[in-house]
């Protein structure tokens, strides 16, 4: 029955798209549906529990920022499904080519291969807050000033450009296969779409110390100081513990980020942070200061250089150390 039901989907989205979709593909197209559901009853859940169109905190459902979180994932389902097309598949496909093992799939081999998933998750999503060519392609997802789950959508057009698939390589050459790996990423952001949320509290203790709930989540995307940099894990807080970047909720969550795009724009929030990176290396100077813009943290300024701004943000700065690194946030 699941074998039938897998390529059942297969074949309806290889006719729909014109292409053979990867297993990633084949998790999060199907769960659309689901999605714009989930998001309806959350938004009717917190209407009833306020007695407004708010979400929790008083926070409004602001119309104008759920569509831009909606127009964002339907650039990035398009825009990730070329990428996929034009090269990142056959990337993979090299990767599998050039393995150093073949890792046979059974339920154990799965379990581990859940495990090494979400350290190469972990170390993209850590790379992508504390280096600004990867943050170029991350940062959409966090300008978001209120929480629901239509903010999961928040993605960027950039991800394939900028090279996220990059992370996952190392467990296809270790013997994973792409379809293993692309699929356990599906499911992990799959999975994700249901912590952008203020409709759930916080859970039980010990569900808080090993999953990546609402609360733990929360946390992530605030700008409140203590938890600017926290959080990175997809479905699972153990590397978070082992590497030290977990943080409770404690105080309300402050959402967005410490220079906030003021825009809905889709281009401005695909683009800005690329073209302010751009026009920061751009900007007179030696060339290895400038250059360190591509790997330096997001927040690190230059000598004698003042941040270039194309269009309007608020700027709300942690107190930062000399390198660059935002109050409490480890660096890489």
């Amino acid at each position: 029955m699941l074998t039938e039901l897998v390529s059942g989907i297969e074949q309806t989205l290889t006719q729909w798209l014109g292409y053979t979709p990867t297993l990633n593909e084949m998790i999060l197209i199907p769960m659309v549906p689901v999605f714009a559901a989930s998001f309806f009853l959350e938004w009717i859940c917190m209407r009833r529990r306020n007695g407004t169109w708010s979400a929790g905190r008083g926070e409004p459902f602001y119309w104008r920022e759920t569509l831009a979180n909606f127009s964002l994932g339907a650039g990035y389902y398009v825009s990730g499904a070329l990428m996929n097309l034009l090269f990142v598949s056959a990337v993979f496909a090299l990767a599998w080519n050039y393995r150093f093992f073949t890792v046979p799939i059974n339920a154990a081999t799965v379990i581990l291969a859940f495990f090494v998933q979400e350290l190469c998750y972990y170390v993209f999503h850590r790379t992508s807050h504390r280096v600004r060519w990867f943050w170029c392609q991350h940062v959409s997802h966090h300008t978001g000033v209120v929480m629901n789950m239509s903010t999961a959508a928040r993605q960027s057009i950039l991800n394939g450009i900028v090279g996220t698939w990059f992370f996952y390589l190392p467990a296809v050459l270790l013997g994973f296969t792409p379809e293993l790996v692309l699929g356990l990423l599906g499911a992990n952001l799959a999975f994700q779409w249901f912590v952008h949320t203020e409709s759930v509290g916080k859970l039980h203790p010990w569900l808080e110390w090993w999953f990546n709930t609402p609360s733990n989540h929360r946390v992530h995307h605030g700008r409140n100081p203590q938890y600017i940099d926290k959080n990175y894990g997809g479905v699972i807080m153990l590397y978070d513990h082992l590497f030290g970047t977990y943080q409770r909720e404690e105080e309300p969550v402050e959402y967005g980020i410490v220079r906030q795009i003021k825009s809905h724009n889709w281009f401005v929030l695909n683009m800005h942070e690329m073209v302010d990176m751009v026009r920061d290396i751009m900007a007179p100077g030696p060339i290895g200061e400038r250059l360190k813009h591509l790997w330096k943290p997001p927040e690190w300024d230059r000598a004698d250089h003042a941040p270039i701004h194309t269009w309007p943000v608020e700027v709300r700065e942690p107190e930062r150390f000399r390198d660059g690194s935002a109050a409490g946030a480890p660096a890489l």
